[in-house]
Order: C-alpha cells, then structure tokens, then sequence
C-alpha cells in the first residue's frame, strides 16, 4: 500500500508518497497522484516532510532518508549519479554520462533526470545543460532556479 501526504511548503504544496518504509515518490503541484494511494501521514512521511521544510528553508543540506525510486538499471545509476552531486554545486547531463561510462548517453541521462519520481530528494535539479543553461524541470525552470538559487545562498563554497 502507498500511503501519501501532501506538505504546504514555500514552492506549493507538495505530495510525499511511502511504501513499505520507502520514500518512494515526490509530487509537484498540479501532479496527478495514484488513485490506490491512501492519505496518511506516516512517522516516515512526517520526517520527510520535516527535512523537506528545513532543506527549503536552508536549515539542511542531506537528505536522511530511505529512498526507493523505481525505475530501469540504468535510471537507478544516473540517479545514483545525482545524489552524488555535492549541495550547491551542478552538473551537465554530458558530465553524469561521462561520469557512468558513456559520453555519448547525456540525452539518456536527460530522459532518466526527467523520469526521477522523487526530485528534490533525488536533486534532478542540480542538473543543467552543458552551456550552463537550466533546462528541463518536472516542477517548472522556476523552481528549478528557486532551489539551485536557495542553495547557492545557503552552501559553503
């Protein structure tokens, strides 16, 4: 069972699903949800919620939280990638390629970025185009620069 609750936050309100002690899920506002999904805010989703808001709110920079985004082998790795991606810093889609092994799969590492069930948690959003540009973002290019502005404005360089 997906259990999911929804957090007013600085960016709209936004969904939070869990299944069997996973996050697995993170909806934008506007995003339709699964029907089969019960609200109900679990001790899981409460933490995320939690970290979610002091993260927005410059207060944290990791995310502690157990994630299972479902997705192909290749999409795992890609966002595996990004989590690596340190808090304040970006980068391209040719660099995540090269990064797993193959220059030539940005446009796959793209099509994997924007099939990331769980932004913000899983940061697709440090992620930009190889001439600096922000392109692409399931939440909106505003949001994407809220977040990437938030944090350039909260990290440690």
């Amino acid at each position: 069972m997906k259990n999911i609750f929804f957090y007013q936050t600085d960016i709209g309100v936004l969904g939070i699903a869990e299944s069997e002690d996973f996050i697995t899920n993170l909806y934008f506002p506007g995003a339709s949800v699964p029907s089969d999904a019960v609200v109900n805010e679990t001790e899981l989703l409460k933490e995320a919620g939690k970290q979610l808001q002091s993260y927005l709110s410059g207060r944290q920079q990791i995310f502690t939280l157990p994630l299972a985004p479902a997705g192909t082998e290749f999409m795992l790795r890609v966002w595996e990638s990004l989590r690596a991606i340190p808090y304040g810093e970006t980068r391209s889609y040719g660099a995540i390629a090269l990064n797993l092994g193959n220059q030539k799969a940005s446009r796959a590492v793209g099509l994997a970025n924007n099939k990331n069930p769980i932004p913000i948690f899983i940061p697709c959003h440090r992620v930009i185009g190889a001439n600096g540009k922000l392109v692409g973002y399931r939440g909106g290019l505003h949001i994407k620069e809220h977040l990437l502005a938030l944090e350039k404005q909260y990290g440690i360089f």
